[in-house]
């Protein structure tokens, strides 16, 4: 099958000390020398993978710019094919000139993400591995990193293939049972299967479970900071940024609007919302705040609630733990420097998950960040197992997972062996499809849509 010559600015755009623009495919060797001439004079086709020539490239003006091309043979490359690539200096300019040079000798432009499907198609990677790498590029934090790095390294293919090879088995001991029942073939009992299907149904639920905590690695936590006026929010906010974003100052309500802003805590990204303080007011603009705050309330997957400890709880306070029912809140007793007066038992009768700090001083933001970790069940999770990285591999396990719980329900509730037939081969086809294996055009075509071009 032949793959024509595909270019892409593999850089992100803006002005920079390098830019390199990569070409992949059949006769690339041959396009990029169309443009690029080494100073040693040697050809593209003549070099070594893994080699480098310096030189200079040209389009039918003249020339572009001086640069180093990197040469990469097929299958030892990123894509799997012959890979060209060009880096020259970082500005718009050079790079667009660069890249329709390519473009006009032979080139295609390549769509988002070709560069990484071409690799899929080559099978350099599963389709678990190819999504991985918009997770890397995307990754907003260590632990972040290494899931990453675990999955583009094929930790969660590894996991999947090994719930497959048991399926497999069984599959085919159950074939063997039915197809040729004279011959001498151990026979297969509800005693013998029920475990193996017990194992899959466990790692399957195991997979699923921590997707949640695979995306606040991936993905970080959305967090509204709310409360009642002059409680320290965005002295929090301040704190847990490491600057001053939020205006501070001892007048009630200096905070009209929602300020956003991400920051990393606990070993995680945090979207934070400074919110206006909430309490009735016949201020319009700060009506709007308070307006606003309440709706990042109802968007935000956490809910961080101040109170101020060295005052006495009020209806304000006692009309906020009404509206904060059902919601995921850690409830923050701040302004622990000063004397407390404040109830810390009926907080904690309405939010037991609290903690005591005092956002002036930094004190106590060691015990909020351990509340986020367990809240978030961070230290029972391992960057590096196995990982469920989006809803599509989402779906795919809970189908396989379901599947299986259907079939072993079935034994235990006493119908024959054959009812496991369709049970495991929906599982078989909900895994492949999970890898790509099975995937159909649309699925890929969907996984590949979402990358940038150039990678």
């Amino acid at each position: 099958m032949q793959f024509e010559p595909i270019a892409a600015i593999a850089t992100p755009h803006g002005t920079g000390g390098i830019g390199v623009i990569r070409l992949s495919g059949d006769g690339a060797f041959t396009v990029a020398q169309r443009v690029f001439h080494a100073k040693s004079g040697k050809a593209l086709a003549d070099m070594a993978g893994y080699t480098a020539a310096f030189g200079q490239v040209c389009d039918v003006d003249g020339p572009v710019d001086e640069a180093v091309v990197l040469v990469f043979r097929a299958p030892k490359s990123y894509t799997g094919e012959d890979v060209v690539e060009i880096s020259c200096h970082g500005g718009e300019t050079i790079l667009r000139r660069t890249l329709a040079a390519l473009l006009a000798t032979g080139a295609r432009l390549a769509g988002p993400g070709e560069f990484t499907r071409r690799a899929f198609l080559h099978g350099r990677i599963d389709l678990t591995e190819a999504e991985a790498v918009m997770q890397l590029i995307g990754a907003q934090s260590a632990d972040a990193v290494r899931a990453a790095i675990a999955q583009h390294e094929g930790a969660l293919y590894r996991e999947i293939r090994q719930i497959k090879e048991i399926l497999y088995q069984l599959s085919a001991e159950l074939a063997a049972f039915f197809d040729y029942p004279d011959d001498d073939i151990p026979a297969l009992t509800r005693e013998s299967v029920l475990p193996r299907l017990a194992e899959v149904q466990e790692k399957l639920e195991k997979l699923c479970v921590q997707y949640e905590t695979g995306r606040v690695l991936r993905d970080g936590v959305t967090v509204a900071i709310v409360g009642k006026p002059n409680v320290g929010k965005s002295t929090l906010m301040n704190r847990l940024l490491g600057e001053e974003r939020s205006i501070v100052t001892e007048i009630a309500g200096t905070t009209r609007d929602v300020v956003e802003e991400s920051a990393q805590f606990a070993g995680m990204t945090l979207h934070l919302f400074d919110t206006a303080g909430l309490r009735e007011t016949d201020d319009p603009v700060e009506r709007i705040g308070v307006a606003r705050a309440k709706s990042k309330i109802e968007q935000a997957m956490l809910v961080f609630v101040l109170f101020d400890g060295s005052r006495p709880l009020d209806g304000e306070d006692e009309s906020i733990f009404s509206m904060l029912q059902g919601k995921r809140v850690i409830a923050i007793l701040n302004k622990a420097d000063l004397p407390q007066r404040c109830d810390m038992a009926r907080i904690r009768s309405v939010f037991p998950d609290m903690v005591s700090i005092s956002a002036a001083e930094a004190h106590g933001m060691d015990a909020l960040e351990t509340r986020l970790r367990d809240r978030f069940r961070l230290e029972a999770i391992d960057p590096r197992a196995g990982m469920l990285a989006n809803a599509r591999q989402l779906d795919c396990a809970l189908r396989a997972k379901t599947a299986v719980m259907e079939s072993r329900q079935g034994l235990i509730a006493g119908f024959t062996l054959d009812v496991l037939s369709v049970g495991l081969q929906t599982a078989e086809d909900a895994l492949a499809e999970l890898t790509g294996e099975q995937a159909s055009e649309a699925v890929i075509e969907k996984v590949f849509a979402q990358f940038c071009v150039g990678k």
